[in-house]
């Protein structure tokens, strides 16, 4: 074992053992090698017998917990699990945070970050409710962005948060489609990994100059053997293999419909996508009369605009459930600081759908008139 690994393990073995351990995740495997189990964690717990350290692990389906007692049972419970080629831990204590990695050539990447709570402050329990990722955290002096960016990451965190089963484990492949500077790209990872998942995450934009700009940021954070970008259009860039989790935050117009099209071809569990501008639709209403007795919702510019954007939304739930998704649409963050603060979240559940959900959908195309730009593109897979 390398000798850097060796010490960053050790240092692990202490914060573990500590008072003031909060919670530690250990998941992820190191380069071909695979622990006995995909994922362990420990926190501390008072019991009617006294202080404990609980250890719950997963085997990928049966989750196991135990309950042992400080001194040497404890230690040796630790020691054990320490030995496992777990690629990654995740430590939290009362006054730091640390992050272990091991890298595909079995070096050891430690990140080390202090409490975000100021000395003397009590610990506030509702403090971690405010922010899944701290906007103290030092990858924001990485990744830059303005306060209210690191206000919609987090509540687009806070979607995938509720999204994702809280017993998922192993390995998750996630690819960010449109994804500009990368905010949310490099934000997801650190989120997802902190959760004890084995992340790889790719981020694909249109621009070359981003995706050097980004792949530099990546290897500057020592994260780029997990998090890499692709330069090419969300339709066609190359993303092999099929990620589980598609996310898309502001793509323009029509833009999302190829990354909700592509998220369906690839089959993909889950899809989070924020839509941005909604030209499409809002054209196709001024090209012809509404149907009556709807007039007075498009005749004023600004209304016919807004309802171009729900009825294009609204639409693209409605043809992901026909292609065996549960859809809706949610607010993810609060219009004072995005007016585009609508959320499409999808989960993959391979169900058919039912003639009524079919009629439903056929109904208001017809009616309307319109074609949506998501329907095309899904009738090209077929």
């Amino acid at each position: 074992m390398p000798e850097a690994l060796e010490s960053a393990l050790a240092e692990v073995r202490t914060l573990l053992l500590a008072p003031g351990l909060t919670r530690a995740v250990a998941a992820g495997r190191r380069r071909g090698q695979r622990p006995s189990v995909v994922r362990a964690e420990l926190r501390p717990v008072a019991l009617k017998s006294g202080p404990r350290l609980q250890i719950a692990t997963s085997d990928g389906s049966r989750p196991h917990t135990r309950n042992v007692a400080p001194g040497a049972e404890a230690d040796a419970a630790v020691d054990e699990l320490l030995a496992e080629p777990f690629g990654n831990w995740h430590v939290e204590t009362a006054d730091a945070t640390i992050q272990l990695r091991v890298t595909k050539s079995g070096e050891a990447q430690v990140h080390r970050a202090a409490a975000s709570r100021t000395a003397g402050e009590p610990e506030r329990h509702d403090r971690a409710k405010e922010w899944l990722l701290d906007p103290g955290d030092p990858l924001f002096k990485e990744i830059g962005g303005s306060a209210a960016k690191r206000r919609q990451v987090d509540a687009f965190l806070r979607a995938l948060a509720a999204t994702l089963p809280d017993d998922l484990t192993g390995a998750l492949r996630v690819v960010d489609l449109g994804c500009g500077n990368a905010y949310l790209t490099f934000a997801a990872y650190r989120y997802l990994l902190r959760r004890g998942l084995d992340v790889t995450l790719v981020g694909v934009d249109v621009r070359e100059d981003q995706r050097r700009r980004n792949t530099e940021l990546a290897e500057r954070l020592g994260w780029a053997d997990r998090v890499s970008f692709v330069a090419g259009t969300i339709a066609e860039a190359p993303v092999e293999p099929a990620p589980d989790l598609v996310l898309a935050l502001h793509a323009c117009d029509t833009a999302t419909d190829e990354a909700l099209a592509r998220a369906v071809r690839w089959d993909a569990r889950w899809v989070l996508a924020a839509p941005c501008c909604h030209h499409d639709l809002a054209a196709q209403l001024r090209a012809r009369p509404a149907p009556g007795p709807y007039e007075l919702l498009t005749r004023q510019g600004i209304l016919r605009e807004r309802f171009a954007d729900v009825l294009t939304d609204a639409l693209r739930a409605g043809l992901l459930r026909l292609h065996g998704y549960r859809a809706e649409v949610v607010e993810f963050v609060d219009s004072q600081h995005t007016p585009r603060n609508l959320l499409i979240r999808a989960r993959r559940t391979a169900g058919a759908p039912t003639d009524g959900q079919r009629a439903e959908y056929r109904e208001l195309v017809g009616q309307w008139g319109v074609t949506p730009r998501l329907e095309t593109l899904l009738a090209e897979r077929a």
